[in-house]
């Protein structure tokens, strides 16, 4: 084995819900190893000049992605490719999965360093704003429900997979005196917090990702309510994307049934009889409808 070879085979990212290991390379063609714990997911996107060979081979557990023709399952021993990938493929993990992906034009340090600062600092978000580390895997959870059942393609899919995990990430720069303050913020306080969506979409604007870039706007329109009274901009109704309708609804739910710095969690019942109650101010009714309909499987997702 070459000393290039040698120095691939130990180069490995952990992060939550997955593994990534380059362990070979040459010639410009990557051989890289994915372990994806139970319920998280992976992509495969189209990008203005990549040309590659993209190949997918589960070693073991499966990997089931929406088409236009429902759910397929990629099961041990099972493959993929496409070259150039000309569409969206959200792959989740049903089971602990392992697979091989390799590529004919080299991507692992981009996207290992990529995606390990993102996902480390959107755990860092939870930690300062004072939730469980589950907060935002549980937000992610519940909207990938709702936006299954809503019928969402897979270019959809990414979006709110990823807006939902990183909506609250224009935190970082939200003073920790103001996100963990006990009592109620002044106005000049809350004014500040109002930022967060703001910075957040600006943070995803600066990696240059397109799909990140996208996922911004998302982020920024988080906190807009269905009348009209939310913020940044105060838009309404349909104003408001889809996606960032179903967080909007999904946050709350978390942020009233969990305990906070600020006050006590209530019931899981609680949580969506307010949701109703909000039905057609703050929330979009169809999404509250959706939402409703799917209480058992949002409750196993708490619980999981």
């Amino acid at each position: 084995m070459d000393k290039i070879n040698e120095r691939n085979f130990i180069e490995t990212v952990h992060m939550k819900g997955l593994q990534i290991s380059l362990i070979a390379s040459g010639d410009g063609t990557e051989i890289i190893y994915h372990k994806l714990d139970p319920d998280t997911r992976w992509v495969l996107y189209p990008t203005e000049g990549w040309k590659a060979l993209e190949y997918v081979y589960v070693l073991s557990g499966q990997l089931r992605y929406p088409t236009s023709e429902g759910f397929k399952t990629l099961k041990t021993g099972d493959s993929f490719h496409e070259s150039p990938v000309s569409e969206h493929y959200l792959f989740q993990a049903t089971e602990t999965t392992e697979f091989l992906y390799v590529t004919s034009q080299p991507v692992f340090h981009h996207y290992s360093k990529a995606t390990k600062e993102l996902m480390e600092l959107a755990v860092s978000i939870e930690e300062k704003d004072g939730y469980t580390v589950d907060h935002c895997g549980r937000i992610n959870k519940i909207s990938m429900i709702i936006g299954e059942e809503l019928g969402f393609d897979s270019k959809q899919l990414l979006r709110l997979n990823m807006a939902s995990f990183l909506h609250d990430i224009g935190k970082v720069k939200i003073p920790l005196s103001i996100l963990q303050k006990p009592g109620k913020l002044t106005a000049e306080e809350w004014n500040i917090m109002k930022k967060h969506t703001t910075y957040g979409k600006e943070m995803l604007e600066q990696t240059g990702n397109p799909v990140l870039i996208e996922s911004g706007h998302i982020v920024e329109q988080h906190h807009e309510r269905y009348d009209g009274k939310g913020y940044p901009k105060g838009l309404k109704g349909k104003e408001i994307s889809i996606e960032a309708s179903i967080i909007s609804i999904v946050d709350s739910f978390d942020a009233i049934t969990t305990d906070r710095v600020y006050q006590k969690g209530r019931s899981v019942e609680e949580g969506f009889q307010e949701i109703l109650h909000c039905r057609g101010t703050m929330y979009n009714p169809d999404i509250v409808d959706i939402f409703l309909k799917n209480k058992e499987r949002i409750i196993k997702g708490e619980k999981e």
